[in-house]
């Protein structure tokens, strides 16, 4: 069953806004995995966070934001 839903997405996107600022001091320009409130993966692209963390977790229980030092990356949200 999966137990990842709006609810908990809107979660991690909160944690991913009111930590950006420590979050890309810590890993820079990365597409970050969260999940519970804690990076689980820092990957250059989009498509290798997907594919990378798929072999741990089922597509639809993690978000992947962009870290990319301006506010863009956390305007444009993407969950799958």
């Amino acid at each position: 069953m999966n137990d990842y839903g709006d609810r908990e997405r809107r979660e991690d996107f909160d944690f991913f806004v009111d930590n950006y600022q420590k979050l890309y001091e810590e890993y820079g320009k990365t597409f970050l995995v969260i999940k519970g409130k804690k990076i689980i993966g820092a990957y250059e692209s989009e498509a290798l966070a997907i594919e990378e963390t798929m072999k741990d977790y089922p597509l639809g229980t993690f978000i992947v934001q962009e870290c990319n030092g301006d506010e863009s990356a956390y305007t444009n949200y993407v969950s799958f």
